[in-house]
């Protein structure tokens, strides 16, 4: 593995780790500033418009590292979430913490540049393994980020925005030093019309070969957002876990996911063909869910994750085909749609699916899983009508739009 490469990957993983390291404790964070029990909505909507600020600024910084290069954007963003976790760390009111977690949004879109930076060197056919190591990076820092956040945050309830800071101070070491620039500035196809959210979009959405993938990617992105959403309140809900438990189930849950996609995602994919391995870690996971909407015990969710994560293998198959149907000029442009849609449906699915967590919770908060798999049968319709997409290499005739 090229240094490139591995500061890279360490980086995804050290910014998965702070983020994670947050998700145990905000709940019980929302309590203590409203002195509410009720936290499901208010959940929803700061999920929401974290992934707003990311939605807008994706594509903002997906441009300008095509214009100014990805190691500066990337530096700029990681000295920027340094601050924002030292100010949530210390916030004493509500409103502070929502602006942080706003900020923090917009330090999250640079997923998009550090899958551009991995589109730059390497090779078309190398892409689905190494986009593959890219998820599973992530993945991995959700085994340490939740477990030493609920961890931490039994100890003090504020520590994990400290851990957070120190871990992205790490990230720009390391970024400084070692990460090398993939690829120069292109000052003559820049344009600042091109950051606006919508404008990269709609260019996207022009590209007769990727529409159907873009459906797909945009459906799963949606029904993702069930987990992150749900899974801390359903888990205290049901099964009464303490934030250090909930912390372990999410560390268990990135352990899996980390596994499935860097060990199994180019194996499979050789095997069946990017549509039917697609299928099959989809079919897996509906199993999952029906699963555990109906289980009554606590070891049956931490029994199901191995099924849970093997539905991750379907993320770095649909990255892999995506970029094989752009130009090399538009690698940052197009990871800025991808973070930019998956940003914009995870606005939405907070909101609906807390909303909806709120309604059942008291009857049967298991039904959340349950709804989840009815969503991925409408998905399924969706692969099978463009299959011509789920091939490498076609459509790239219209690459440039």
């Amino acid at each position: 593995m090229n240094k490139a490469l591995a500061v890279i990957l360490l980086a995804t993983t050290l910014d998965s780790v702070g983020m994670g390291l947050i998700f145990p404790i905000l709940p019980e964070l929302l309590r203590e500033l409203t002195g509410s029990g009720e936290i499901s909505a208010l959940y929803g909507v700061i999920l929401a418009g974290y992934a707003a600020m990311t939605f807008l600024f994706a594509p903002i910084l997906g441009v300008l590292s095509d214009r100014f290069g990805r190691r500066p954007v990337l530096l700029l963003a990681m000295a920027g979430a340094v601050v924002d976790y030292l100010i949530m760390a210390f916030a004493p009111t509500l409103a502070i913490l929502i602006v942080g977690r706003l900020v923090a949004g917009i330090t999250a879109a640079t997923l998009a540049v550090s899958t551009a930076y991995i589109a730059d060197i390497t090779p078309e056919n190398q892409r689905a393994r190494r986009f593959g190591y890219l998820y599973a990076c992530f993945g991995l820092g959700f085994i340490l980020g939740p477990a030493v956040g609920g961890a931490l945050g039994e100890v003090w309830l504020r520590a994990p925005f400290l851990a957070a800071a120190a871990f992205n101070t790490l990230n720009i070491v390391l970024a400084f030093f070692f990460l090398k620039e993939s690829r120069i500035g292109d000052a003559q196809n820049f344009a600042w019309r091109q950051i606006n959210p919508f404008t990269p979009i709609s260019w996207a959405l022009k590209l007769e070969s990727i529409r159907p993938l873009l459906v797909v990617y945009v459906a799963v992105a949606f029904i993702g957002m069930s987990y992150l959403t749900v899974w801390v309140l359903f888990s205290e809900d049901q099964f009464g876990w303490s934030m250090s438990v909930v912390g372990l189930s999410l560390a268990g849950y990135g352990f899996f996911q980390a596994g499935s996609q860097a060990l199994l995602t180019e194996p499979i994919t050789s095997w069946l063909g990017e549509r039917r391995a697609f299928l099959t870690g989809l079919s897996f996971e509906m199993f999952a869910l029906i699963v555990l909407s109906l289980a009554g015990q606590g070891w049956v969710a931490f029994a199901l994750l191995p099924l849970f994560a093997l539905g991750g293998i379907g993320e770095p198959v649909l990255q892999s085909l995506l970029t094989a149907k752009v130009s090399e000029e538009q690698q940052g442009q197009l990871q800025g749609v991808l973070t930019s849609l998956a940003s914009l449906m995870a606005v939405f699915g907070p909101l609906f699916f807390a909303g909806l967590y709120g309604f059942v919770r008291i009857d049967w908060p298991g039904a959340i899983w349950l709804v989840v798999f009815i969503l991925y049968l409408f998905v399924i319709p969706v692969i099978f009508m463009g299959r011509a997409s789920w091939k490498p290499g076609t459509g790239l005739g219209d690459k440039n739009g």
